[in-house]
């Protein structure tokens, strides 16, 4: 395996995940879903949340209702009205956060990276994005960011990273990928750039390399 401060030398384009690798959001999707699951009679685990990592709203809905035996039982009208029920919720989470949210080694990887003249991007399944990089004030840290307002596809289609590699100008196989979700790992590599997987070797198996956080990462850049 070749060293990542190695290997960096020939990566242009830089692409972090946000849910997971950036802020720990993935806490506050969890407790949404579990009021929603909750509502309509019946039980989330933080077992079942592990299959919505990295998924689309839409998609989460419909794994939700599946594992409470209710696939069947609402309009396209009434899954709107859940998903921005959740919503609503999450948002009632994530308007708190601040710059103390931001897990560690973050910041210090993404200015190590562009210290090294790699661009650096963001790319997310998250609609709410720019309001969570507001709170957490690194807006201005990224070159391209692309949300889950600006794709049709969801992970693991790579047209999230593909999109952020377009944006940031740079060759995708030239790009790095962070990210926390196997869904993620899977779709960093179909669109060809190499996968570093933020989290445990179990779930990220697929990733080229694996660390257990961004704080980790940097100990060894430096």
């Amino acid at each position: 395996m070749v060293p990542i401060e190695v290997l960096l030398k020939s990566i242009e384009g830089a692409i972090f995940d946000l849910d997971g690798v950036i802020v720990d959001t993935a806490k506050y999707h969890y407790s949404a879903w579990k009021k929603l699951a909750n509502m309509l009679g019946f039980e989330f685990t933080e077992k079942d949340n592990e299959k919505l990592k990295g998924v689309s709203r839409k998609e989460s809905l419909e794994i939700l209702l599946k594992i409470g035996g209710k696939e069947n039982e609402f309009s396209r009208a009434q899954r709107e009205e859940l998903m921005d029920i959740k919503n609503n919720w999450y948002l009632e989470y994530i308007v708190k956060l601040t710059e103390d949210d931001i897990l560690p080694g973050t910041k210090e990887t993404i200015l190590t990276l562009k210290e090294q003249g790699i661009k650096v991007g963001l790319a997310t399944a998250s609609k709410n994005a720019m309001l969570i990089l507001e709170r957490l004030k690194i807006k201005d840290l990224f070159d391209a960011i692309v949300d889950g307002t600006q794709i049709s596809r969801a992970k693991p289609d790579p047209e999230i990273f593909l999109k952020c590699a377009q944006k940031l100008e740079v060759d995708p196989k030239k790009c790095i990928v962070f990210e926390d979700a196997a869904a993620g790992i899977k779709a960093a590599k179909l669109a060809g750039m190499f996968a570093v997987g933020v989290g445990s070797l179990d779930t990220l198996s697929e990733a080229d390399i694996v660390v257990s956080s961004l704080a980790q990462l940097v100990k060894e850049l430096n």
